[in-house]
Order: structure tokens, then C-alpha cells, then sequence
């Protein structure tokens, strides 16, 4: 028994944790598992985000490693590298009411973000004319969209506040949406391969630039040039990866120059229906949103892919060795997780996704079939193409003879153009 005593007298240390914790916090081991903590997934949605030219700036951190397996499977299994579109909206033609899906990142981004630019466009010479409903200077307002929204759900609460006094009920609240809002936009010179130098595209380049200038510290102090040389190596994989052609051949999978009008929304309920003119010179926003085009990788792509992801896996394990100033490739690694994250998230103008716009003028009324007819009575078919969409409900008898007389508007109108047409080609 004595022996046994003895073993158990010895491994009684209460202060051997604190030298575990001290020697960690000095020099911190197994530092991958922390900075793993970052999934694929998001640097994923940064590339998404940056891609277009060969220069993509989405800092190196160590979720490159689990988003380059992710992206053999992707690329092998799937035949494409973007990432499907992260915010569900519908696309509608403008002109005979085709309801879409949305499957493009672009066009999801663009919805998603549509509060943060709505009022941020140039501004196009409006052509409402005197007599319109609508405000002819609408577009000389600071900010326009927001001005309306502001108006219409006021206007539904004072009649919800009148039609509760006469009822003898308790005024209402005010609602933080009512009516519908349709704001209406026309496409400027598309860029394709335009990744927007904008705020996320700076940062990611200055990102990249900073862990270096971390990463060189040791280096210059130690002459320790491992974390250097990881950094730089992960620096020189993650561009490598944002610069294949793939990327720009999926992101913008459409025609160009046309001159349809679609409409994006959220769907039925939705505060906001944004109206794209094409011009001549948009994108087919009704191809972009099928994204099953042509741009299936090729076996080149697939097999950098591959290659990258083992020269991923390579350097993860090379990296493991090192065991002086982790802090160093830490911090890399927290500002590489940090830009990632930021760029996945942030709001970006359509300008940034090659599609840049001007601003025509906005509608909106508190009820939604009244917002239908008086777009209806700017563009003819438009408002029609949208009623099956945003009024799903009845219609009453008055509704349907005003509907029928736009239809036969519309169906006179091209009639006439139809007869001048076969005039001029006689003559």
C-alpha cells in the first residue's frame, strides 16, 4: 500500500492547471482548432460577394481550408463553384407576367439589400407627366422612396384611426408597413466581370495587406518567418482561388443589352416591388435568375480546384509545426475571420454587381390594388403582370372592368402598331 500511497501523494498538484493555463495563454497550442471556428460556408459567401476581376481580396484565414474541400464537392459533384442565391425573392417579367424563382446570388443581394440603396441612385429625367397621379418631382426629393413609404403608412393609419372612432374601438397603433411601394428604376450600361470597388472591396485589400504586416513582426524580432510564410502562402491560395474565370462565367450567366421590364420582390405582402427597365443595355434579369446557363465548370477548373484543395490540406499540416509566437498567426487569423465575416454580410449597391442604376420615379399607395392601377396607367401591362403576385384575393366587378379595359387598351395599341408596321414594310 505504501507504494500506492506514494503515486497518489504525487500526482496531487493543485498548481500544475494554472502552469497548463499559463503556458497556454503564453504560447498558445492547437491554435487551428480556433480559427476553424469560421465555416466554409462563409468564405464562400465573401468570394460570392468580391468575385468578377483576378484580383479578389477575401483575406486568408483557416475556414479557406473547410470551404476548399466544400468546393471539390461543389465543383466535381455540382459543375459550378457560386454558392445558390442566400434570400428567397421572385422575378416578373414586366411584360406578359412570368413568375420566376430566384436561384442568383446578384439578384438576391439586390432584394435583400434594396432599403440600403433604394435612394442612392442617380436620377433619371423623369417623364411623369403634369397630370399623373403621382408627383412629377418625386425624383427632386432627398430621399424619394423612403419619403413615400413614410406617406403611405401614415395615410393607412389615419384611416384606420378614423374607421376606429367610428366604431367606438381604441385607436391603433401605427404599423411599420401598409400599401404597396413600387419603385421604379432604369438599367444603365451593364459591366460584367465588374467586382465594385467599393467599402467591402477596399477592406478586404487593406485586410490583406495588415495580416502581412502582423505576420512580418515576428520575423523581424525572432527572425522567425514561419508565420510569414504561411500567411503569405494562404494570401497567394485564396487569390489564386477567387481569380478562376469560372467565378464571373456563373455569376453573370445572362444576355445582355435587352429591353424587357422585370419586376423583383419579395413576394406577396411584401412592402417594396422594384421595377428594372432594361433600356437596351441591362441584364436579362429573367436568365440571370435560372443561373442554369451554359457555365458549367470545365475539367481545367475542377481540376485546380482539387489541386488547391490539397495544397490547402498541405499547408494546414505544415502550419501545425509551428509552436513559437502563435499569437502572431492568431491575430492573422482573427482579422482574416473578421473580414470574411464582414464582406459575407454587408450591403452592396447594384452598381458593385455590374448592373448599375438610375432612379425614374416611385408609386405607392396604401392599397395595394390602387398602388396596380396607377402603374398600370404608367406602364401599360405592368401593373396587369403584377396583380397575379400582390392580389391574390377576388375581384370585385369594378376591378375586373377596369382590368379589362386596360387589356383592351393594350390589345388595341398593338394592333395599330402591328397595321402601321405592315404599312411601312409595303411601302
Amino acid at each position: 500500500m505504501a507504494p500506492m500511497l506514494h503515486l497518489v501523494r504525487r500526482a496531487f498538484d493543485p498548481g500544475f492547471p494554472s502552469v497548463e493555463f499559463s503556458d497556454q495563454f503564453s504560447n498558445p497550442t492547437d491554435v487551428f482548432s480556433v480559427l476553424l471556428i469560421l465555416g466554409g460556408d462563409v468564405v464562400a459567401r465573401a468570394l460570392a460577394q468580391l468575385v468578377g476581376t483576378r484580383v479578389t481580396p477575401v483575406a486568408f484565414s483557416f475556414g479557406w481550408v473547410a470551404y476548399a474541400v466544400a468546393a471539390v464537392v461543389s465543383a466535381v459533384g455540382e459543375n459550378k463553384l457560386m454558392p445558390p442565391a442566400d434570400f428567397p425573392c421572385k422575378v416578373i417579367n414586366g411584360g406578359n407576367g412570368f413568375v420566376r424563382d430566384n436561384y442568383s446570388w446578384i439578384i438576391g443581394r439586390v432584394v435583400r439589400d434594396f432599403e440600403s440603396w433604394m435612394d442612392e441612385q442617380p436620377r433619371a429625367n423623369s417623364d411623369v407627366p403634369k397630370d399623373s397621379k403621382e408627383d412629377p418631382d418625386s425624383s427632386a426629393v432627398l430621399n424619394p422612396v423612403q419619403t413615400r413609404v413614410e406617406e403611405i403608412i401614415t395615410l393607412s393609419w389615419e384611416r384606420s384611426k378614423r374607421r376606429a372612432r367610428e366604431r367606438g374601438k381604441p385607436e391603433p397603433k401605427r404599423s411599420p408597413k401598409a400599401g404597396l411601394c413600387i419603385s421604379v428604376y432604369k438599367a444603365r450600361k451593364a459591366s460584367r466581370h465588374h467586382p465594385g470597388y467599393d467599402t467591402p472591396y477596399v477592406a478586404g485589400l487593406l485586410a490583406c495587406v495588415l495580416q502581412l504586416g502582423i505576420a512580418a513582426i515576428p520575423c523581424g524580432l525572432y527572425g522567425d518567418w514561419s508565420i510569414f510564410l504561411v500567411t503569405g502562402a494562404g494570401t497567394s491560395l485564396s487569390f489564386i482561388s477567387g481569380a478562376l474565370p469560372q467565378w464571373s462565367k456563373e455569376k453573370w450567366a445572362c444576355r445582355e443589352n435587352t429591353d424587357k421590364t422585370f419586376v423583383l420582390t419579395r413576394g406577396n405582402g411584401s412592402q417594396h416591388a422594384i421595377v428594372i427597365q432594361g433600356a437596351g443595355v441591362g441584364l436579362d434579369l429573367e436568365d440571370l435568375a435560372a443561373v442554369d446557363g451554359g457555365a458549367i465548370a470545365s475539367r481545367l477548373t475542377r481540376f485546380v480546384i482539387i489541386s488547391l484543395a490539397v495544397l490547402w490540406i498541405f499547408l494546414l499540416i505544415a502550419a501545425s509545426g509551428i509552436s513559437q509566437n502563435t499569437w502572431f498567426l492568431l491575430a492573422v487569423g482573427a482579422l482574416g475571420i473578421l473580414q470574411n465575416a464582414y464582406v459575407a454580410g454587408a450591403s452592396r449597391s447594384p452598381e458593385a454587381f455590374g448592373m448599375p442604376l438610375e432612379f425614374v420615379e416611385v408609386i405607392g399607395e396604401p392599397n395595394v390594388m390602387d398602388a396596380l392601377f396607377a402603374v398600370e396607367d404608367r406602364y401599360p401591362r405592368l401593373g396587369r403582370s403584377m396583380l397575379p403576385t400582390f392580389f391574390t384575393g377576388e375581384l370585385d366587378e369594378d376591378e375586373k372592368a377596369r382590368w379589362k379595359d386596360y387589356r383592351d387598351k393594350t390589345e388595341e395599341g398593338n394592333k395599330e402598331r402591328r397595321e402601321a408596321r405592315r404599312r411601312g414594310s409595303k411601302i
